[in-house]
């Protein structure tokens, strides 16, 4: 369970090479004490040096820390991953990170681009669907996820993306009410333009962040009231204006 000052002493994180979960395990492990961390992810020299970044953290020679296989799309394994990880022990926060970025060969690609919404939205629901149902056993836990301001209202130049992470947004906010009573709860993060090895070589948009932007921002919401946390916070407002613009005006923005 979270401890005395909000810290959890074990961490689930699924899309384990990616900069922002990377940047996450750093910041939860240096504001509290980590027993454990499971870093599920594809087999590979990403997740082999999540993991050996993980072990080098100051103050985590002690933890348990354990590198599992998790394929985001193959939704039939994640039950029975996700009862093998509660099994060996509870699970007091959950980060669900991973996700692809289509470029513009993927959308024209119907096969292809069914694929992103398998690994952005089908693959995740399956996996906080099993996650949210053994939380709810042990009586405790917060799932964060990660979210994108790309889904509130898809623009042209990545609308695949936008429309996957607005299913995402939409389902974990509904699973985050449905949860409220149970001692379990849902974090909703929404970046904007992050500066990762997914976005590189893209021009990066107003108000950019790093990684370790979102870290600090998760760690804060675990031990604060709100379960929609906007990285940057400027980012809340922008995005409501561009909600609600007419569509005919949306449409003349070159984003």
């Amino acid at each position: 369970m979270l401890d005395a000052l909000g810290s959890p002493q074990s961490l689930l994180v699924l899309g384990a090479s990616s900069d922002i979960a990377q940047a996450t395990v750093a910041a939860v492990a240096a504001r509290g004490r980590l027993n454990r961390v499971v870093l599920a992810g594809r087999p590979g020299e990403r997740r082999d040096a999540a993991e050996a970044s993980a072990r080098a953290l100051p103050g985590m020679s002690g933890a348990a820390i354990t590198a599992v296989d998790f394929e985001a799309s193959d939704s039939t394994s994640h039950s029975s991953f996700v009862d093998a990880v509660f099994d060996a022990g509870e699970v007091d926060v959950a980060l669900v990170a991973f996700g692809v970025l289509p470029d513009a060969a993927t959308v024209a690609d119907p096969s292809a681009a069914a694929n992103v919404v398998t690994a952005n939205f089908t693959g995740a629901v399956s996996a906080l669907t099993a996650i949210s149902a053994r939380m709810r056993g042990q009586g405790h836990g917060v799932i964060v996820v990660l979210s994108s301001v790309a889904g509130e209202r898809p623009r042209r130049s990545n609308y695949l993306y936008g429309a996957t992470k607005a299913g995402l947004d939409a389902f974990a906010t509904g699973l985050g009410d449905s949860l409220h009573g149970s001692g379990v709860s849902v974090v909703v993060v929404r970046p904007g333009f992050v500066r990762t090895k997914m976005t590189h070589g893209m021009d990066a948009a107003p108000l950019a962040v790093g990684p370790d932007e979102v870290a600090q921002a998760i760690v804060t919401s675990l031990r604060g009231p709100s379960r929609t946390v906007w990285v940057p916070r400027p980012m809340r407002p922008v995005m409501s204006l561009l909600r609600h613009l007419p569509r005919t005006v949306f449409r003349r923005l070159p984003i």
